[in-house]
């Protein structure tokens, strides 16, 4: 290994991998430099709420064992990850990011968790979410905001409600995270904390075992620090699972024998001129140049229209996020003598006064509007937006009235896929993003499209400063 990659904290998953498969490292010596720098960071950026230091030494040791005596598992043994505290594993306490469920201890182990332990990957500890999962700038009230780490001077929103996954891993205390995504909640904070987010269609990752918000826009998805570690991840999470039985629909489809096929002759719609309004400059303009950059690869570039804005998907997702957050959490929202996030309480509340007649004609009307869509998705492989109107802002200008989700609700809405990669900073030293969104079980294309940008850029690559 060169000397630049002597720590082990800076290495992305695939690396990691080859480390631990030509002997340069060991999970023993992984372990040792993220738990070191968990002690010395974590103080700062509060991305875990709970840490479980004792067992994950264990298993990097029992990991080591086996992978010298030959018996090593497959490419991710020894490699640790962090879960989002929606991922309930048995005998572990799972709050949802309520103070309310602070003493919650899961009754059951998540599919996804018993997936990564198969496949020999070590589980670091849980991460903070915004309380039960609903917000998307990433804060609580509560048990705290995690710190973005691209600004250690000036508390900026994380984005949520996957805040705690995406600084573990941007801040480079684990080098992969599992977050979920019923609006955004992957891509979001993955954009404001300058890493990969993918986000999955609804049924190609079972949810048996995680908290739910909205059960019919529910996804779960992996935090990386490049496009390749979200394939091999995505890869092994999906699959068919009975207890979810949405996940029976589709066979699992492997993205990585097309990852590296690159994007010529891909068609790519860019975002209708009369979107682009309300976007901040610096965001535009790292927009225009990933577009840029993507035609120089070949990609063919079109405009397409599209039957709804983007900001019609506030009204559309907001009947149904409210109908089932509120039968999920609304007796705990209604008690007034409860902890619950004071931005939190009011947006479970949307859903207080949506009748049963309201919610199947959403449910109807999301069928009808998916429809609409499928003729210009059709003449399309991916449709090109940002993915955040801004970059992180701070949190003392925040509007807990508002949302940062508004290109990206029209993925969950429409069943579509999408992912989130890094596409430049701004003046003050923030991340950008771009959104790449795909048909529903088009994984694949997604992140084709996106390691192929990635190749030609290097933002990815880049870390926050400090830390």
């Amino acid at each position: 290994m060169s000397e630049a990659l002597a720590d082990p904290s800076e290495l992305t998953v695939h690396e990691l991998s080859a480390a631990i498969a030509s002997r340069r490292l060991s999970p023993v010596d992984i372990m040792d430099a993220l738990l070191s720098r968990i002690r010395r960071l974590d103080p700062k950026l509060h991305a875990y709420i709970a840490l479980y230091e004792a067992d994950a030494r264990l298993a990097a040791e029992a990991a080591d064992k086996a992978i010298r005596s030959g018996h090593r598992i497959g490419p991710l043994h020894g490699i640790p990850i962090a879960v989002k505290d929606l991922v309930d594993i048995e005998g572990r306490v799972t709050t949802g990011g309520s103070k309310v469920w602070q003493d919650r201890v899961s009754p059951t182990t998540a599919l996804l968790v018993e997936k990564l332990r198969a496949a020999g990957m070590i589980i670091l500890g849980k991460t903070h979410t915004v309380e039960f999962a609903m917000g998307a700038w990433g804060t609580n009230q509560h048990l705290g905001t995690p710190w973005n780490p691209w600004d250690l001077a000036l508390p900026r929103c994380p984005g949520g409600s996957s805040s705690g996954s995406a600084v573990a891993v941007a801040g480079r205390l684990a080098p992969c995270a599992i977050g979920t995504d019923t609006g955004g909640s992957v891509r979001l904070p993955a954009s404001f904390c300058g890493i990969v987010g993918l986000k999955t269609t609804i049924g190609r990752v079972s949810t048996y075992g995680v908290l739910p918000l909205a059960q019919s826009l529910d996804t779960i998805g992996p935090l990386t620090r490049s496009v390749e570690d979200a394939a091999v991840l995505f890869n092994l999470l999906q699959g068919p699972d009975a207890r979810d039985p949405v996940t029976l629909r589709h066979a699992p489809d492997d993205p990585l024998p097309q990852l590296k096929r690159g994007v010529a002759g891909l068609r790519l719609a860019v975002l209708p001129q009369g979107e682009r309004s309300g976007v901040d400059r610096e965001i535009l303009a790292a927009y225009d140049a990933s577009v840029a950059t993507l035609a120089g690869l070949g990609a063919e570039i079109v405009e397409i229209v599209l039957p709804q804005r983007f900001s019609d998907f506030a009204r559309l997702t907001g009947t149904i996020i409210g109908a089932e957050g509120y039968a999920n959490v609304g007796a705990i929202v209604d008690r007034m003598d409860l902890p619950v996030d004071d931005s939190v309480r009011p947006r479970i509340w949307l859903g207080k006064d949506v009748s049963a007649r309201d919610y199947l004609h959403a449910l109807r009307d999301r069928e009808a509007v998916k429809r609409d869509f499928a003729a210009p998705f059709a003449a399309i492989d991916a449709l090109l937006t940002p993915t955040t109107m801004t970059a992180a802002i701070p949190l003392a200008t925040i509007d807990q009235a508002t949302t940062s989700a508004h290109f990206t609700r029209m993925a969950n809405f429409l069943d579509l896929c999408g992912l989130a990669v890094p596409n430049g900073f701004t003046v003050v030293g923030m991340p950008s993003s771009l959104q790449i969104v795909c048909k529903g079980y088009d994984e694949a294309t997604a992140l084709r499209i996106g390691w192929a940008f990635e190749q030609a850029t290097d933002w990815h690559a880049r870390r926050p400063e400090g830390i």
